[in-house]
This record gives C-alpha cells, structure tokens and sequence, in this order.
C-alpha cells in the first residue's frame, strides 16, 4: 500500500509560483507581500493541505509560539477566568497557550516551573510563589510577567488593587449598618494585607475596628472549617468579608446549616466575583477582581515583552467594581 506523502513547503512554493523563502517568510510572520501574493500562497496551502510542523519551525526561529501559565489551583473559578482571558489574546496572535496547575503546594513549584520554562517562549506566574521561586524565574532569560505586585524591581506585573477592594467593602458594609465587621483572610498569600488594610481603613473612618481571623486554605472547605468555630461565638460577627467567593460560599453553607439568617444576622462576602456567586441563596456580595481583563493584560505585557525584547518592569493596575447583593442587605429588608 502506498502512502500519500505530506506536501512540503517547497510544493507550496510550486503551487504559488514564488520562492522558498518567500512561504517561509509568510506563513512565520516574518514579512508581508501584496495582496496578490498573500492570496495565491493562502490559496495553495488551502489547496495542498498543508500543515507547518511547529517543531521544525521552532528549530528554525528560535521560538515555541507557545507560552506558559502557571495557576495557583484550577478548580478555583478565579483563575479559570484568567486562563480565558489570556488564552483569548494568544489566540488572537497565533500563540499556544500551556497551563500548568500548581495545585496550591509550594514544595513542587519550582520543578513545575522549571519544567514549563523549557517549553515555552514566556511565562505568566502568580507572584503568591515563594520569593526564592521569584528570584530563580527572574534568571532564566525568558520574558515573565506575575499577577499580583512584587517588591524585585523590574518586573513585570499586572494586579487589581486590593487595597481599593478591601476599602470598598468594608465601607459597604458601614453603610449598610452593620458594627460587627470580621475579615476572614488567607495570610499566605501577598494580596491578603491589601484587602485588610483596605478594610481597616474603612472602617476606621467611621471609628470602628475589624476583628481577624484566618483560613488554613482559601477553598469551600477552608470557609466551612472556619465557619464552624466563627460562627459559634459568643462574639459573632454581624458582618464578615471573605478571603475570596469560595471561603464566602464556604461560610454560606456552614451558616444555613447552622439555622443562621443570611443577612438579617449575619452579612457575607467576598472578593473576584466568580459566575456562581450571583446564583448563591441568598445571592454574594462579592468585589470584581477582573479576573478575565488580568488574564488579556498580562498577554498582552508578555506579547510585547516578547515582541520588543524588552527586559524593562511594568506594573499594571485595574480598578475593582463592588458588585452588592442580597447577602449584605440591612437587617429585615429582605422581608
């Protein structure tokens, strides 16, 4: 039996009536010809069925055309919105996008990372990786952008300002009437102090202070386990702002099951506004983190890291939106 061979690049050239080089040209983005051109080297590509071999053409440019996103845990709705948001811009400029979960375990980040690093042309981190993990990234020669802030100057980072968040809630929850405001937060994770000290800031300006607490993981589970301990004080919270929507949905649950009313006794939230929140009974008041627009705009930093050979640090700031609902309403409006 005899197998058709694969067309080659050198038929396409046939097929078109121009040189090697000018479809090597042209189908790596090196160079634009006329219309006329770009028309009959589409058209023989169309026509012959032919498929460039990336590994080939990594040989030969140096590149993947492929970056890498490391995400702290894919089963959190957060960073699935930024997977989206920066798997739709590399898309859009011909780029793979390669996602590796790190699962929330420091002690294997850095062999995962490493082992991304290899193959690809750039990488988008989560800045909440250790600081040695930080500094060793900053070695590799490769372009990397870090959501979240990061202390290493030149870097490039892109983040929403937590501060903000944080101050936005908490003056929420003042205006609402409530005087027992709690922050249930995550301590490991950088963009933790902002969101308190927004928070605290808030609350000070109308002479009120926030009582802590904090979870082991920032999960349902974790909302839940604190919530089991929290809620069954004698100094219970009439107000408590989550780490982020899950620890919410979490501390949610826990309160149903344990006969207390949502939001006549007590007011939850969070932060990143994840798509179930607004399906949860009663629906989450939670603050828009922008978690799709972190994703597009830390491709597009990468993109243009890459494309100029930049090596200079950018840092990239969004505004949150508080988003409020049911879940924070004054006591007895909901009836």
């Amino acid at each position: 039996m005899e197998f058709k061979r694969p067309p080659t690049i050198r038929d396409v050239a046939s097929a078109a009536g121009v040189s090697i080089a000018t479809v090597s040209k042209f189908i790596n983005g090196q160079q634009r010809f006329s219309p006329e051109v770009e028309q009959r080297l589409r058209d023989a590509i169309a026509t012959l069925g032919y498929r460039l071999n990336q590994q080939a053409r990594s040989m030969v440019t140096g590149q993947t055309r492929t970056f890498g996103l490391a995400i702290l845990d894919v089963r959190n709705p957060h960073f699935a919105n930024i997977v989206k948001g920066a798997n739709r811009i590399a898309l859009e400029n011909d780029y793979n996008l390669l996602v590796v979960d790190l699962e929330e375990r420091p002690s294997h980040e850095r062999h995962l990372l490493e082992a991304l690093s290899g193959r690809v042309d750039g990488l988008i981190v989560s800045s909440r990786i250790p600081d040695d993990s930080i500094e060793w990234l900053g070695e590799l020669g490769k372009p990397v952008v870090f959501f979240g802030q990061h202390k290493r100057p030149g870097v490039r980072c892109v983040r929403t300002d937590g501060y903000r968040a944080g101050y936005l809630m908490g003056l929420h929850l003042v205006e609402a009437g409530r005087k027992r405001i709690a922050y249930l937060g995550f301590p490991k994770a950088r963009w933790n102090s902002e969101r308190l000290t927004g928070v605290r800031v808030a609350l000070a300006e109308s002479n009120q202070t926030v009582q802590e607490y904090a979870v082991e993981w920032p999960t349902l589970d974790g909302g839940q386990q604190a919530a089991a301990a929290l809620l069954r004080s004698s100094q219970r919270p009439d107000a408590i702002v989550a780490y982020n929507d899950l620890v919410a949905i979490g501390l949610l649950h826990e309160a149903a099951s344990m006969g207390i009313k949502v939001p006549d006794e007590l007011a939850i939230a969070g932060f990143d506004d994840i798509p179930v929140s607004r399906f949860m009974q009663p629906p989450l008041t939670t603050v828009n983190m922008r978690s799709e627009e972190q994703g597009e705009a830390a491709m597009q930093l990468l993109l243009e890291s890459v494309r100029n050979k930049s090596n200079m640090g950018r840092d990239i700031l969004l505004e949150p939106q508080l988003v409020p609902r049911a879940s924070t309403a004054p006591a007895g409006s909901q009836g």
